[in-house]
């Protein structure tokens, strides 16, 4: 139900003339796409086109716009499908189907228009949380977003026995048609935990880890790749830290139009001298270190445990990056040359504290803070304040015309010119941390506990 007065509203806000109300709903048909390196166009403004959101926030760029719905419409609760464990992934969402994963290590295709199970492929028992050092998921099983191309769904489970797999799943019917270990060699997958969203670029999977909450055991930032198709070639980077440095915010990696890799790490262990922990590194498809820029406050920041990667990179430009992390302190750097220690091309203070996953359209970047929902309009190298809005906000979208974001069980949908309230929804379950809808074809899907629950008209 809306968190109204009344069943159905009709409320003006920055020329759209929005109607929200409730709705109901409880054959399947396979598509696929493929990943984009980079897109920040305006969502669309003709009739609805077939969903096209195959991985974190859209794209590889993790700029959050879906440009396959029209203006915003009726809004209204379509349908909600319970599942079998509590869902951390965003959903995604590729031709008539939603794509789920669940801490159960059960991945859902469902019916966009209705919430009906077109296929559902389980792989196998998750992690006990009990049996771990630390962590704060329990079970633990499928955490960070899946990714899909060339019409297969790509996704990391942490299996009973403590082994990390990679599953690519044929959209057509969910069949396994690759496994494929991804532990680094070497690493304790006890206290690593793979969070951050999966990225296909370069022919390649990319495989993202961090360590639990807790920051237990002898954990470091690694990113593990392997082939899509063919011998596999497993590489991998390791974060130069003595430890710690995870890889883990929700967002994962960015990708540039060349197929060079960024990352944001946590804080490393280090209070003096040296490492990459709150860093943001640049790396080769092939995970050759390239560049780096490391916060020049680094040993404080580990210190507090203030990780600069609470947030992951978004690319507002092929050769410019938006960094925010727990400090609150935005970076505009160069992607084409990271600068080194506190080499930043501009900073500024935004906010107490983000987490989770970025948002960028028509000169507008918006961040998700736990003190509000905040714009901020990028001119040239810098940045201000154009907006803020709401209570502590999840990683936010674009769509229709609007900017949506998540807060504890519910979901609110802001003017993204403007920042005017357009309405707000009970999902009706308290949400994960660090949640995120997604959109497409003229609908949203958003989490909730373990749930998803669809909007029309979006």
């Amino acid at each position: 139900m809306l968190r109204t007065r009344a069943a159905a509203i009709l409320i003006a806000t920055a020329g759209l003339l929005v109607a929200i109300g409730c709705g109901s709903g409880a054959k399947p048909e396979a598509s696929s796409a493929t990943v984009t390196p980079f897109t920040g166009q305006p969502a669309g403004t003709k009739a609805a086109g077939r969903a096209n959101w195959p991985t974190y926030h859209a794209n590889n760029a993790r700029t959050g716009v879906d440009t396959t719905s029209p203006p915003l419409g009726q809004v209204h609760r379509a349908w909600s499908r319970s599942l079998d464990g509590a869902l951390y992934a965003e959903p995604l969402a590729v031709g008539s189907r939603v794509y789920v994963a669940t801490e159960n290590n059960t991945v859902y295709a469902l019916n966009a228009k209705n919430g009906h199970v077109a296929w559902k492929r389980h792989l196998g028992r998750p992690v006990d949380g009990s049996t771990l050092p630390c962590g704060n998921i329990d079970p633990t099983g499928i955490t960070g977003t899946p990714v899909i191309s060339g019409g297969t769904l790509y996704v990391v489970a942490f299996l009973a026995g403590y082994r990390h797999v990679l599953f690519g799943l044929r959209l057509r019917g969910g069949k396994v048609r690759l496994k494929r270990r991804v532990d680094a060699p070497g690493s304790d997958p006890r206290v690593h935990q793979e969070r951050s969203a999966l990225s296909v670029a370069n022919g390649r999977v990319y495989v993202p880890f961090g360590g639990l909450a807790g920051d237990c055991g002898d954990y470091k930032g690694r990113v593990v790749s392997v082939r899509t198709r063919g011998k596999p070639h497993r590489k991998t980077f390791t974060v130069p830290v003595h430890r710690e440095g995870g890889i883990w915010a929700p967002s994962g990696l960015a990708v540039n139009p060349g197929g060079d890799l960024f990352l944001v790490t946590g804080n490393g262990d280090a209070t003096q001298g040296f490492d990459e922990g709150n860093s943001v590194i640049r790396l080769s498809p092939k995970l050759k270190q390239l560049d780096f820029y490391r916060a020049s406050n680094s040993a404080q920041l580990n210190q507090s445990d203030t990780d600069l990667g609470s947030v992951g990179p978004t690319l507002i430009a092929p050769n410019r990056l938006f960094v925010i992390g727990k400090e609150g302190l935005g970076l505009i750097l160069n992607a084409g040359h990271l600068g080194g220690t506190g080499g930043q091309l501009f900073s500024k203070q935004v906010c107490s504290a983000a987490f989770g996953g970025l948002a960028f359209q028509g000169g507008l970047a918006y961040a998700p803070c736990t003190d509000g929902l905040y714009a901020l309009r990028v001119n040239g190298d810098s940045f201000s304040q154009a907006w803020r809005a709401g209570g502590e906000a999840g990683a936010p979208i674009l769509a229709g015309g609007g900017v949506w974001t998540i807060n504890g069980a519910t979901l609110h949908a802001y003017s993204a010119a403007t920042g005017g309230a357009i309405g707000s929804f009970a999902l009706g379950d308290q949400t994960t941390h660090f949640p995120s809808p997604a959109a497409g074809g003229g609908r949203l899907f958003a989490p909730a506990g373990s749930a998803v629950v669809a909007f029309a008209g979006i």
